[in-house]
């Protein structure tokens, strides 16, 4: 029979693997008796693990809530998924920085050196935003919980949204209290955004987390919607993208074709989602998408090679706006030429 301590640890692992385990198969898998399995239940009780007994045809064990939350074991995979994790979570957006990091420096401290040595190999950079560029993106993880709540319990939210920066104080329809069902809860580049349906709008809408300031209390439970779809990130990415995410193609609105004085390889490292076709050694053709036709020009400058436009018109258009803009960035504000011209 193995020594209580070690016996201890499995049964815990095992009452933390499901949530219902029958008393025998407990005894068969630890290879004890019955009444062992009740005795370190109960010095398991005295540890502050809250485990109920459950009654019925064979009966057994629960490791049921509790007020506190008690030591937890974690297999070796475990711990490195969860260490992986809260490495990601320092830079959320979503208010749990600080709590993240030192949950990460408790998590390593009582690992084995064998994990440690692990997590020391394999650091994860999550790449985010300064908050000197956009500090009004930070959200306040109770906000979080409030819409993860609503969500759940699918009942109606109301809340204060706030006007983007440089708006005016005076626009009432952002000023007024909103009504929605809210559906889906989600992240986009760096930001957290909710999904839900606008009841005074009739409309699907997509609002920034950090605007947003619950009412309480929430409003009556909804039958959910179906989204528009189906699926909640091809519907995100089409309303970033400009469509309005009705399971269509889901293409950008603006979509043009230029020829590159480029290899296709070297461009196919930084189209996104672009279609790139070889022409030769030096030379490419790219189809690329954008919001704008303004941004969409920007977009294919930052190649540094000489482009063809092959069209749309608009395209060639934004070009030569942009050539424009350029021109007047490039002269002095007398008139004058800049010594970089």
């Amino acid at each position: 029979m193995p020594k209580t301590s070690a016996r201890l640890l499995s049964l815990l692992s095992l009452l933390q693997a499901r949530r219902d385990w029958p008393g025998a198969l407990l005894a068969e898998r630890l290879d004890i008796s019955p009444r062992t399995v009740r005795r370190d239940v109960d010095r398991l009780r005295e540890l502050g693990y809250p485990i109920v007994a459950f009654k019925g045809p064979e009966g057994g064990y629960r490791l049921d809530a509790g007020t506190e939350l008690p030591p937890l074991l974690f297999d070796d995979e475990q711990a490195v998924a969860l260490a992986v994790a809260l490495q990601i979570a320092t830079t959320t957006g979503a208010g749990i920085e600080e709590a993240a990091a030192r949950a990460l420096t408790t998590v390593r401290q009582v690992m084995p050196s064998r994990l440690r040595r692990r997590i020391d190999m394999l650091q994860v950079t999550a790449v985010g935003r300064s908050a000197t560029t956009r500090p009004e993106s930070q959200v306040d993880s109770g906000v979080l919980m409030a819409l993860g709540a609503a969500v759940h319990a699918r009942e109606v939210l109301r809340f204060d949204y706030a006007s983007p920066p440089g708006a005016g104080d005076d626009d009432s329809a952002m000023a007024a209290p909103r009504r929605v069902q809210p559906h889906h809860l989600v992240t986009w580049g760096g930001r957290w955004y909710l999904v839900a349906w606008d009841l005074d709008r009739e409309d699907w809408r997509t609002f920034r987390a950090d605007r947003i300031t619950p009412r309480v209390p929430t409003g009556p439970r909804f039958t959910p919607r179906e989204l528009p779809g189906g699926d909640v990130a091809a519907f995100v990415a089409g309303r970033f993208r400009g469509s309005d995410g009705s399971g269509g193609s889901g293409e950008w609105p603006c979509r043009g074709e230029v020829i590159l004085g480029l290899p296709a390889a070297e461009v196919s490292r930084y189209s996104r989602d672009g279609v790139v076709e070889e022409l030769g050694p030096d030379r490419c053709r790219l189809v690329l998408g954008s919001w704008s036709w303004a941004g969409l020009a920007a977009d294919i400058g930052r190649f540094d090679a000489d482009i063809e436009v092959v069209g749309p018109a608009e395209l060639r258009d934004a070009f030569g706006q942009l050539a424009r803009r350029y021109a007047n960035a490039a002269t002095g504000p007398l008139g004058e030429k800049s010594q970089y011209v």
